[in-house]
């Protein structure tokens, strides 16, 4: 058995998988790291191996604690991807970014890919058919966008997602729902248009905290699965085992 970890800007998600079974998932604090590490290895003994990317910041720490139970692989630059990064800075390129493309290229081969990770940001990857990541683009992702209309304004409320009505707010809350929810999805399928006139055959993975909130909102045809990064850990590994 694998557990894949992904220490991300405000929580760890972790998954125990069976070769490509998922058996299940956890999602925690960081403060509660040490008690949930260790409930998942008293739950799951025969774990063997760990792997783990990260974009937060306690990383040391949690690798420390992961590898009191077992060997732990850590995603870093130098980890052998199946793509070619033609990103011009690539030691800028986020790891967990380098995850979602990996996880397209060896779950959709020999097409075009477009990964939109939902989450505290928005990010959006491209690797072509020919396994060249490109890159993509980054922007506030939901959340974010009702924080900063409530932080850089005097009066404005602070809300939480909620599907507008219509993109007509008659009120204040409404307003912000449609401008925050409906701006959104609209950014979002402009990006897929885009990419969707300049290469064909696209497959868009959509992924993260909002993927299943977006989803059911989105017009294009799209693979939703908020699952996708810790699978695509679970890929890697199987990945660097048929190749080292």
């Amino acid at each position: 058995m694998l557990l894949t970890v992904d220490i991300g800007n405000t929580k760890i998600k972790a998954a125990v998988f069976e070769v490509n079974a998922l058996k299940e998932k956890f999602v925690f604090e960081k403060n509660e790291t040490e008690k949930k590490i260790k409930k998942i290895f008293e739950q799951h003994e025969k774990i063997a191996s760990v792997i783990l990317s990260s974009v937060g910041n306690r990383e040391k720490e949690i690798v420390s604690e992961l590898k009191k139970y077992a060997p732990v692989t850590v995603i870093d630059h130098e980890f052998s991807f199946p793509f070619i990064n033609k990103y011009t800075t690539p030691a800028t390129l986020g790891v967990d970014r380098m995850v979602l493309a990996a996880g397209a290229v060896l779950q959709f081969p020999d097409q075009n890919r477009l990964v939109l990770d939902a989450g505290t940001c928005i990010t959006y990857d491209f690797v072509d058919r020919n396994n060249h990541y490109l890159g993509g683009a980054i922007s506030p992702g939901l959340q974010m966008r009702y924080d900063a209309m409530h932080n850089f304004t005097a009066k404005l409320p602070l809300l939480y997602p909620e599907t507008p009505s219509t993109y007509i707010g008659d009120s204040t809350n409404s307003s912000l729902h449609s401008g925050a929810v409906n701006g959104f999805v609209y950014e979002i399928e402009g990006f897929i248009k885009e990419y969707s006139r300049d290469y064909e055959d696209l497959t868009v993975i959509l992924t993260g905290g909002d993927a299943e909130f977006l989803a059911k909102r989105l017009k294009n045809t799209i693979f939703a699965n908020s699952n996708f990064l810790l699978e695509s850990l679970n890929n890697l590994y199987i990945y660097k085992i048929k190749n080292d």
